[in-house]
């Protein structure tokens, strides 16, 4: 491979010849060989860099202290980033140095040698018209840039992607509560058969699992909202000019068009990363939600003839290789696959955001990788189980109308009447010779047809709807 060689500290390296980064890029390639093709940082973690280090120059410059020649270079090359121009320059991995030093260089030197060629120079120039540390890097330190970008893309990907992807599913769900409220079905507890209620009725309380998920959701925002930038090293803001924080934080959000501020303290935001752990923890809530929801819905429309076989889902695909006509719930088994991996992934964010010591925590990479993944994961699968099974189920009413006839809990309807122990005999008995309730009820004398026929109706013990 041809290469040039680049020097940083800690002597010289060598570096393909056509890469727009440097040594210490380069260094990390090698130091890191590390799952390498599979666990890149997160293009939302660069796209966040890309933001900051814009705003950084243009604060840098407003307080005088970086030419507007170079505040203009590194925002052009910024844009770039931002554009997907520049994807190729950032072949580092997650399993790095814990503050994302190597990826905080990684963006540095791009920005630099981008801005360099840009002005017609050379990569093999030993002098460059920017520098990664001077110029580029400016009042930062990795340590508050690194979670300035966590901040940056979790906040933008649980608002581009995983807001209303669960507000997709949300609304479907509501609409099929609503079309169905008069349906009325069996109910069931520990899996057995309990009393009635209608399909809208135990749809509506999935709307109301995703509503509360989507409001601790939103709830985390205003924390993650807060950014460590201007806190440098140790969170004391060293060589960085005044009021630097405030005003780089005004100018990310008007760059991003989102809500950011600075951090009210910047060691919390520093030394530990809660804000990331509070908003994964609504995450994982609406994980097991959406767990709670596929399974239920798997199993209400399982059979389609020796299951359950309350609800028809729509057939997507074959289900056997060697079962001719099988279809089975794909969508539901995909949306409780993910829900396993965000349950998962909360665990490393909570081992991340509980062993930062002293004042750095140094678990960022893991715990942004994971929150990233966990927030796409449950973005697109909420849009994927809405388009492809919510949207086209429906109960199906001969069925659901079997079960509750067949049921022996209907029985309950009479406690109010001949008392709890005469209910129970009735029930029992009944399930025992293999008669109807009414039957049974009658044979022991307990009430008379007419009577049963005017308690024991299904519509009228589902509550008031």
């Amino acid at each position: 491979m041809d290469y040039r060689i680049e020097k940083d500290t800690m002597g010289e390296v060598h570096v393909p010849a056509d890469a727009i980064y440097g040594a210490q890029t380069q260094r990390s390639i090698e130091n890191f060989q590390i799952a390498q093709d599979i666990n890149k940082m997160p293009k939302e973690i660069i796209r966040a860099f890309a933001y900051l280090k814009k705003a950084a120059a243009l604060t840098n410059f407003d307080a005088g202290v970086l030419p507007k020649e170079k505040c203009d270079l590194i925002g052009q090359v910024c844009d770039e980033i931002l554009e997907g121009k520049l994807d190729h320059a950032f072949p580092l991995v997650v399993w790095q140095t814990g503050s994302g030093t190597q990826s905080n260089m990684n963006v540095n030197e791009v920005v630099a040698y981008r801005g360099h060629v840009i002005q017609g120079g050379k990569l093999t120039d030993k002098e460059k018209f920017l520098h990664p540390n001077d110029d580029v890097n400016k009042s930062q330190s990795s340590n508050d840039t690194f979670p300035t970008a966590m901040h940056i893309a979790a906040y933008k990907m649980l608002l581009d992607v995983t807001i209303p992807g669960i507000e997709k599913l949300r609304d479907t769900l509501q609409a099929k509560s609503q079309e169905y409220m008069h349906v009325v079905k069996i109910g069931r507890t520990h899996f057995m058969d309990a009393t009635p209620l209608t399909v809208g009725q135990e749809f509506s309380g999935y709307v109301s699992q995703l509503n509360h998920g989507l409001k601790a959701i939103k709830n985390t925002l205003a924390h993650l909202s807060e950014l460590a930038l201007g806190g440098t090293a140790v969170g004391t803001g060293i060589n960085t000019p005044p009021d630097y924080a405030v005003n780089v934080a005004k100018h990310i959000a008007n760059l991003t068009g989102l809500p950011f501020i600075t951090a009210e303290n910047k060691f919390e935001a520093l030394a530990a990363h809660d804000a990331i752990v509070e908003a994964h923890g609504a995450l994982k809530t609406v994980a097991v939600s959406l767990m709670k929801i596929a399974n239920d819905i798997r199993m209400l429309s399982s059979g389609p003839r020796s299951g359950i076989g309350e609800i028809f889902i729509p057939d997507n695909e074959p289900g056997s290789s060697i079962m001719p006509g099988k279809v089975n719930p794909t969508q539901c088994e995909a949306l409780t696959m993910i829900a396993a991996q965000v349950l998962g992934n909360d665990v490393a964010i909570n081992i991340g955001g509980a062993t930062g010591h002293f004042e750095l925590n140094v678990f960022k990479p893991v715990m942004i990788y994971n929150f990233l993944h966990s927030a796409r994961l449950i973005g697109d699968g909420c849009v994927s189980f809405n388009n492809k099974c919510a949207v086209g189920l429906a109960p199906i009413e001969e069925n659901i109308k079997k079960h509750v006839d067949n049921s022996l809990m209907l029985v309950t309807a009479l406690n109010t009447k001949i008392g709890y122990y005469k209910a129970a005999e009735i029930a029992q008995t009944a399930h025992k010779e293999g008669t109807t309730l009414k039957e049974m009820a009658v044979k022991l004398g307990y009430v008379t047809p007419e009577q049963f026929d005017e308690w024991v109706i299904p519509a009228n013990m589902v509550g008031k709807i």
